[in-house]
């Protein structure tokens, strides 16, 4: 299988769904309150697109990072490639809704925002398993890891995913706090945390 086929598939779809985030930025217009207190009132709309932006856009450059280390590709990596874009493309869909229901509170607000850091928990949960994949076959990796050091490098590369978890059971508690969560695992992401050799 052809890995530049794979990469520039995947990179559409990272493309696509990061631009649809863009759909729901919308206020109603004139003839309705002021434009400052309309834009006041989406803010919900507008922080849930700046998260859901900056943790695609990561995802993104740690995906291509853990590509460029990939010596092969194969079916199977083809499948869980295939997966992780399954839940990129949900990620609009997750920021809609939290966006829609933040700020209102209640039990909506906690479902709609377990929703969303149950997705990312998912693209977590995809990222490991490829990077699995990676690691337990031979001639898959460029530079296979020192010996000894895959178990802690793919704790290390997956340790977001936990965060995510607790974020779906901080959101039956405090909405916002499960999106600063996810917002804070875009950040530990930004750095590199997919291991060379």
């Amino acid at each position: 299988m052809e890995k530049g086929r794979l990469e520039a598939f995947s990179d559409g779809v990272f493309a696509v769904a990061i631009t649809l985030l863009a759909l729901d930025l919308a206020v109603p217009g004139p003839g309705h309150d002021s434009l400052a207190h309309q834009l006041r009132m989406h803010w919900p709309s507008f922080a849930a697109y700046v998260v859901s932006f900056f943790v695609i856009g990561i995802m993104w450059v740690n995906h291509h990072a853990l590509f460029k280390s990939f010596a092969t590709v194969d079916r199977m990596l083809s499948f869980l490639n295939l997966t992780l874009l399954l839940f990129i493309v949900a990620v609009p869909f997750g920021t809609s809704t939290v966006a829609a229901y933040l700020r209102d509170g209640g039990s909506d607000a906690h479902l709609a925002a377990a929703l969303y850091a149950a997705i990312f928990e998912c693209c977590a949960l995809s990222f490991a398993a490829i990077f699995a994949w990676s690691i337990r076959g031979e001639g898959r990796r460029t530079t296979p890891l020192p010996p000894g050091t895959e178990r802690s490098a793919l704790l290390r590369f997956a340790s977001g995913g936990l965060v995510y978890l607790v974020a779906i059971a901080v959101a039956f508690v405090n909405a916002a706090a499960a999106v600063g969560a996810i917002a804070a695992v875009a950040v530990f992401y930004m750095f590199e945390q997919t291991p060379a050799a």
